[in-house]
């Protein structure tokens, strides 16, 4: 089958496209629950607690996939791998749509958060096709697909809930993962990494980046400090909403994700940037606008105006940082940029666990001004970080990200590009 032809030595905006909604369509897996929570426990037999299990074993899946599976793009084929693990995920989503019972529905659970890394893999795929002066435009690119597909997923997921119940949900999210990976194999050029490791030693090999790389240890720790800040705001804003003076219903309380599309936009432009070599000073004015939106955020305690403000705010931020990071990471070592990826985005949902837990403890002893001083006391760490990065960077066996990967002792030249 016919591939489409890259422009300019580089990725094709059909195949860039392709990608970005494939981004979207596979994590969206991961929120199709939770507006849905309600309905499943009273269906399941279970309180709303348990039920609410399901979106934390969902996530602790996902957790596991990124640290089993999408290291696995530097070993084996890349179309094949993603096309295997879609059809994995469809087979989770069916499951779920047939499950009994609650404890089948959470084993089904683990395994669509398990196999919706797709998503991670298809990112730094996306980014070794990609020439080297348009890769921080592609992974912004492929990104805001991502992005989307979160923010949708819950309305989409609730909206078609409502009309024909939750199994159907999951149903047609099985067969659009069936469709997408046809898609996907046509689509995709075949390509894999030349590599003398085994399973093991891949695995191995990606904690040692984290150990020989100070640009990942600096670039990770800023992903879990945005993306602490990203969960301090968004797990007790629920809260406030539901409670005076608001006293908003779950289907509004939904809508205000759709506050984040700004992140869409800002994920291409911080891409460009990262092009241009500008990505400190991006990183620093996106954590400075952090620190602007919880100050709109706190506003926002009796007010929707400042509170819808600082979503906007705190998503572009957010993002700013995070488009930034990823772009620089998958330059460390061009031939490992999947195991990159895993050990930045292993750390990345380790700084969100942190920042919900412990803005939910927050909010019961210090209600919603404790929550944005909170955002703003992490934002502060993430600034003196910024402060110290230089000096971090120097001290480390290379933090030049365009430098050679001549270090990379298990990996070689990629193999090309193959039309099949």
């Amino acid at each position: 089958m016919s591939q489409p032809a890259p422009a300019q030595g580089g990725i094709s905006r059909r195949l860039v496209v392709v990608m970005a909604v494939a981004c979207g369509m596979a994590v969206a897996n991961l929120y199709y629950a939770q507006p849905l929570l309600s309905r499943l426990g009273t269906e399941m037999h279970v309180s709303s607690g348990t039920a609410g299990l399901l979106v934390t074993l969902t996530q602790a899946g996902y957790a596991a996939g990124l640290m089993l599976l999408v290291p696995l793009g530097d070993l084996v084929e890349r179309r094949r791998l993603v096309t295997t693990v879609l059809l994995g995920t469809a087979l989770a989503l069916a499951g779920t749509a047939l499950a009994p019972n609650f404890a089948v529905l959470a084993a089904f659970g683990v395994a669509i958060g398990v196999s919706s890394v797709v998503a991670q893999i298809l990112v730094p795929f996306a980014a070794s096709l990609a020439a080297d002066h348009e890769r921080g435009r592609v992974v912004g690119m492929v990104m805001s697909g991502l992005l989307l597909g979160i923010l949708l997923a819950r309305t989409v997921s609730g909206v078609l809930g409502q009309a024909a119940g939750w199994r159907t949900v999951y149903w047609v999210a099985a067969a659009l993962m069936v469709v997408l990976a046809a898609v996907l194999h046509h689509e995709l050029p075949s390509r894999r990494e030349r590599t003398t490791l085994t399973y093991a030693g891949l695995l191995r090999s990606t904690l040692a980046l984290l150990r020989d790389e100070p640009l990942l240890r600096v670039r990770s720790f800023y992903g879990a400090i945005v993306f602490a800040i990203f969960s301090i705001f968004w797990t007790s804003v629920a809260f406030l909403l539901a409670g005076p003076p608001y006293g908003y219903g779950e289907s509004v309380i939904g809508l205000f994700g759709l506050a984040g599309a700004a992140g869409v936009v800002v994920a291409s432009v911080a891409g460009r940037l990262a092009d241009r070599g500008m990505h400190r000073i991006t990183t620093g004015v996106s954590l400075l606008i952090l620190a602007v939106s919880f100050a709109l955020i706190a506003a926002g305690r009796n007010h929707v105006v400042p509170l819808l403000a600082g979503i906007v705010v705190l998503d572009m931020g957010v993002q700013g940082v995070h488009i930034t990071n990823q772009s620089l990471v998958y330059d460390i070592r061009p031939q490992a940029r999947s195991r990159l990826n895993s050990v930045y985005l292993t750390l990345y949902f380790v700084g969100g666990a942190l920042g919900s837990a412990a803005s939910a403890a927050v909010y019961a002893a210090h209600g919603w001004l404790g929550v944005s001083l909170l955002g703003v006391a992490v934002t502060g760490v993430g600034l003196v970080a910024w402060a110290l990065e230089p000096r971090l960077l120097c001290g480390g066996v290379r933090a030049d990200p365009g430098g050679p990967a001549s270090r990379d002792s298990d990996v070689s030249r990629p193999e090309p590009a193959r039309n099949s």
